[in-house]
């Protein structure tokens, strides 16, 4: 016993300089910024990294790759498509990002994160290298992005996968994935205004860099996007001279057990069913067919393919209604308090979530909250007042800190900050709310917050062994109805990090 206990404390040690090592580099949007002006030469760069790494583009083309971006929906795609592959009984591979509680999670063998132990070894492995041929090439060192997706190329190559879907970070003509050659297929979700400081401020700008992923020959899938998007993503196809189809609508599809049932909520997800299924479908065809035949397909007015809406096979209907996808659409139930999780942080995702959550959450004599926080430069007014319809009692806000020490001083009164960077008086930020709105107010991590809103009505919260930060008695009098009320429905959303954060204290299990 005392020897597994040792092993334990030097696994967990070793886990945690390895994460410490890690948050050294430079965050990625941090680097695209600084390197605006010169992004056209990040491929080169990451090649160069990936080869002091002792890794080769060369290497990358085994990994039978299903690459996809997009603005929302990317990564509940890559999920629909790995476990539909998976179902089939292929070893896959997936990199996604950002993580939500552990850093592991970006890095999946068979759908399950990279153990911490092997996430470790691989790690040293290609850091030690490119460590020591730092001298060498001016002191540089990848960026926190850059390293994770070395990382997951080697795990992949090392565990002998039979595909990888790998998930772009930022954009994609730029993006560090795509030093990828030749993948089988490539895939583009939900198109929309983000990361304008890096990708520009409009949706053809954006369009232009999501198609940068485009390859020669290779065969490409889009949803059916936005009109100024459609003539820049076909425009771009043919510069790159790449056959570029658009998803059929999930309805269309005839399965033999009927309508299609999705693992993930929300009806934004079945555009997302949709591109998986045709993404995964011409993998199994180019896996099988020595001619690489592309899928069935006719042409529309515009001239564009337009993808076949196959019939389904039983396996592909239980990958999509297998799927799981923490902190898109999640519920989870805690006796009487219920958490409606979504990361949405743009827009259309906020609008999404909203309807979601709408059409979820129960109605009758029930407490609603919100718990809020946005990132960047995102316009939280704008977001805030598309979560109006959902009528909550109370609008609750704090940083993305999972938690803070119990020295801290008491809260503070219900105006402070509701980004990492910008402040947010709710009075003074969001004039056209409704007069009566109900109440709103500001904790200093996620954990405080939470402990407020549920009152002692969550077991797992309660079990805890944190202590309870002091509350102003003004505003532990404002809790009344949160003690009164048969339940309570907690949305939280706004960013994926305050997600993350409110899963490291809700599901214990993910942070283990």
């Amino acid at each position: 016993l005392h020897y597994w206990n040792f092993n334990i404390m030097h696994s967990t040690l070793y886990i945690n300089d390895t994460i410490s090592t890690l948050n050294t580099l430079q965050p990625y949007a941090t680097a695209l910024k600084e390197l605006k002006s010169k992004r056209h030469l990040q491929l080169k760069t990451m090649r160069g990294f990936l080869e002091r790494a002792g890794l080769t583009v060369d290497e990358l083309d085994r990994l039978n790759i299903i690459h996809v971006t997009g603005t929302k929906g990317k990564g509940s795609t890559c999920a629909f498509t790995e476990q539909i592959l998976r179902n089939y009984g292929f070893r896959t591979g997936f990199f996604s990002s950002p993580h939500l509680v552990q850093v592991t999670e970006r890095i999946r063998i068979n759908g399950q994160p990279i153990g911490k132990e092997l996430f470790t070894k691989y790690f040293w492995q290609i850091y030690r290298q490119l460590e020591e041929t730092k001298d060498a090439h001016g002191g540089t060192m990848p960026t926190y992005f850059g390293i994770l997706t070395i990382l997951a190329f080697h795990i992949f190559l090392q565990e002998k996968v039979d595909l990888a879907v790998i998930e772009v970070g930022i954009g994609g003509a730029y993006d560090n994935t795509n030093i990828i050659r030749r993948p089988w297929v490539c895939g583009i979700s939900f198109l929309d205004i983000d990361h304008t400081d890096i990708l520009g401020d409009t949706i053809k700008q954006i369009a232009w860099h999501k198609a940068g992923i485009y390859k020669p020959g290779v065969p490409a899938f889009t949803i059916r996007q936005p009109e100024d998007t459609m003539p820049v993503l076909e425009e771009r196809a043919k510069e790159i001279g790449c056959p570029l189809w658009v998803c059929p609508q999930l309805e269309d599809y005839q399965a033999e057990c009927g309508p299609l049932h999705l693992g993930l909520a929300g009806q934004h997800q079945r555009s997302n069913a949709s591109l998986a299924l045709q993404l995964s479908h011409t993998w199994l065809q180019m896996r099988g067919l020595p001619d690489n035949s592309f899928p069935c397909s006719t042409v529309n007015n515009g001239g564009m393919l337009q993808a076949t809406a196959f019939s389904p096979s039983p396996v592909m209907v239980k990958g999509l209604a297998d799927t799981e996808w923490p902190g898109r659409s999640q519920t989870l139930k805690h006796g009487a308090v219920t958490y409606f999780l979504d990361g949405a942080h743009t827009l259309h995702s906020i609008q999404a979530c909203s309807e979601w959550f709408r059409e979820t959450a129960a109605d009758g004599p029930v407490a609603r909250v919100l718990l809020f926080n946005v990132t960047g430069e995102r316009d939280a007014a704008a977001f805030l007042k598309l979560l109006v319809p959902c009528h909550f009692d109370f609008a609750v806000f704090c940083p993305c800190i999972a938690e803070v020490s119990t020295s801290s001083s008491e809260f503070a009164e219900p105006v402070c900050t509701c980004t990492d960077h910008n402040p947010l008086l709710i009075e003074d930020r969001l004039p056209n709310l409704p007069e009566h709105r109900g109440d709103t107010l500001v904790f200093p991590c996620i954990f405080s917050a939470l402990q407020w809103i549920t009152q002692g009505r969550d077991s797992v919260l309660a079990d805890q062994a944190k202590m309870t930060l002091p509350v102003k008695p003004s505003v532990t009098a404002k809790a009344a109805p949160l003690r009164e009320a048969s339940e309570i429905h907690v949305l939280i959303t706004g960013s994926l990090y305050l997600v993350g954060g409110a899963l490291k204290h809700l599901d214990t299990a993910s942070s283990k």
